[in-house]
């Protein structure tokens, strides 16, 4: 399948506003590839396909999970959460992405995880702060990706963490560990 017929498949499965936000994430991981030494051609891929089951009936994202090896302690934590595992499966097994990072990327780009690669964070970061995004915080998100994917990741994972606080809502131990993980990484930068 070539990269119009991957669009055209991936748009179909979603709301005309969340394609939109999935070409926001597509020339936002483009232009951090860029800026931080990433491949333009895999983090374009990865957000191509980040959201591709999102929309999918919660019960069939849910099965993908029970029925393919996924991580079955999602299914304890928010619904949000399950449209990245399901997706990185429907991208190797529906569309034959075989790139371990790319999937990676799409797997982790909701919860982040400990120690991600250069790849995870364009992807996640690029979901934060694609133009369409307008929540509080993201200005700050998006200055401080001037500069480093780090800090950025930090300052949207705060808020999500902050968010889920303030609706009493469980945080995916992943989240909580990426966080722990960046700080450490700037820590390391800092002392050098």
């Amino acid at each position: 399948m070539n990269r119009d017929e991957l669009i055209e498949s991936v748009r179909s499965q979603m709301p005309a506003k969340r394609w939109e936000h999935t070409e926001g994430v597509m020339s936002t991981a483009v232009m951090l590839a860029k800026r931080f030494g990433g491949d333009p051609a895999r983090a374009e891929l990865a957000a191509i396909l980040h959201d591709v089951c999102k929309y999918w009936p919660v019960e069939e994202q849910g099965r993908v999970i029970r029925e393919n090896g996924l991580p079955q302690d999602l299914l304890e934590y928010d619904k949000e959460l399950w449209h990245a595992h399901a997706g990185a499966w429907v991208a190797r097994d529906r569309y034959g992405v075989g790139d371990e990072e790319v999937l990676d990327a799409i797997r982790y780009h909701t919860s982040g995880r400990e120690n991600m690669t250069l790849l995870d964070k364009i992807v996640c970061l690029a979901d934060y702060m694609e133009p369409g995004r307008d929540f509080p915080g993201v200005h700050n998100i998006r200055e401080n990706a001037e500069h480093s994917l780090e800090r950025a990741l930090l300052a949207g994972f705060d808020g999500t963490i902050r968010f889920l606080l303030e609706k009493g809502k469980r945080i995916y131990p992943l989240t909580v560990m990426a966080r722990n993980g960046l700080l450490l990484e700037l820590q390391k930068q800092d002392a050098k």
